[in-house]
């Protein structure tokens, strides 16, 4: 039941953030889209602070249960706000209706990746029988999905969605293992490795903020190489974690950059997808950027977990005990994950379109 409601949320997640992105490309002239983008972005700030706490509250005085039950409530304030307004908006051209096609190579992909997911739980020589099935419905699926020349970084809007996906998969990527090592390596307690992490939601916020003003829309390309730069140096300062004889607050230092970059370039990102895609395109290139999305985090994160695993690391992870040194394993992940921001960083050098 739990995973059965978990699939529905993340159906409906992807319906609304695909639907906001069509949405603010009708309703907000193209000078105004990227301060739209970045409040979304600030809209997560306060939930990530209020929301544990107030889920632990509910939890403890009235039962787990109603945290659930309250989020539909939550929900039909800003729908009595927003449906009079998009009532307004001019009538669109009508699409030529849904495309089944999409949607079951959608669902083989999300079936790949469930297979992937299962393979990486226990690297044996019969898990590959599952991750050789999932690549397999991955890899075809995902080459109809997204646009003709993503994989290859071409010009333009495929450069665009390729550049989320290693975004957001090389900072995920790194961040899985970050509390892991705090508390192994360094001995932090499960709430202060934690809170190392926190500042990064906050200067995500605020690097989406920056690309949003006005003076910087020329620039926006070097924001996004800017953007992936700071992740690749935040995600190798961490490394420095391993060193015992460096302070471990410099993991909370390095996701404040960390997170800033990405602010740059996920906000950055996605105004350039609604200034290359033409408006009747909007919502199938907003479909393909969450694709590569999520896509570069199971990809990546999975990734992060074999070279965890097979430098060493499942002993860590099994035991949790700060006597368990493996700094290998740790190192290991950190250095591809920041490889990995490094190709971004290079993709952000395809991403003006070719002028004829």
């Amino acid at each position: 039941m739990f995973v059965g409601g978990r699939a529905v949320q993340g159906i409906g997640g992807g319906l609304v953030i695909v639907a906001l992105y069509v949405v603010v490309g009708r309703a907000y002239p193209q000078r105004l889209q990227p301060a739209v983008l970045a409040s979304f972005s600030a809209a997560w700030v306060l939930p990530v602070i209020v929301g544990p706490l107030a889920a632990g509250t509910v939890t403890e005085q009235v039962g787990w249960r109603w945290v659930f039950l309250a989020i539909p409530v939550l929900v039909l304030p800003p729908l009595a706000v927003m449906l009079p307004a998009l009532r307004a908006l001019p009538p669109s051209e009508r699409s030529a209706g849904m495309n089944r096609r999409r949607i079951l190579l959608a669902l083989a992909v999300a079936a790949g990746a469930g297979l992937l997911q299962y393979a990486g739980q226990d690297l044996s020589w019969l898990s590959l029988v599952p991750a050789a099935a999932g690549l397999a419905l991955i890899v075809p699926c995902v080459l109809r999905l997204l646009p003709k020349g993503t994989f290859r970084a071409a010009r333009g809007l495929p450069s665009v969605i390729l550049l989320r996906g290693v975004a957001a998969g090389s900072f995920l990527g790194a961040e899985s293992f970050v509390p892991l090592m705090l508390v192994t390596q360094r001995g932090l307690s499960a709430t202060a490795a934690g809170l190392c992490l926190t500042g990064g939601g906050l200067t995500w916020a605020l690097g989406s903020y920056t690309q949003s003003r006005p003076r910087l829309e020329p620039h926006r390309e070097r924001l996004m190489g800017l953007g992936m730069l700071l992740m690749a140096v935040s995600i190798a300062m961490v490394l420095l974690a391993l060193i015992d004889s460096v302070p471990a607050w410099i993991v909370a230092v390095a996701w404040v950059i960390g997170g800033y970059g990405m602010g740059l370039a996920i906000s950055s990102g996605s105004v350039l997808l609604l200034k290359l895609s033409r408006p009747e395109d909007a919502g199938s290139n907003s479909a393909s950027l969450q694709v590569s999305d999520a896509l570069g985090n199971i990809t990546l994160v999975g990734l992060s977990g074999v070279l965890f695993v097979t430098f060493g690391g499942g002993d860590v992870a099994a035991t949790g005990s700060t006597a368990s040194h493996q700094p290998a394993a740790f190192g290991a992940v950190y250095v591809a994950m920041t490889a990995v921001a490094l190709v971004g960083a290079w993709v952000t050098t395809r991403l003006r379109p070719v002028t004829v």
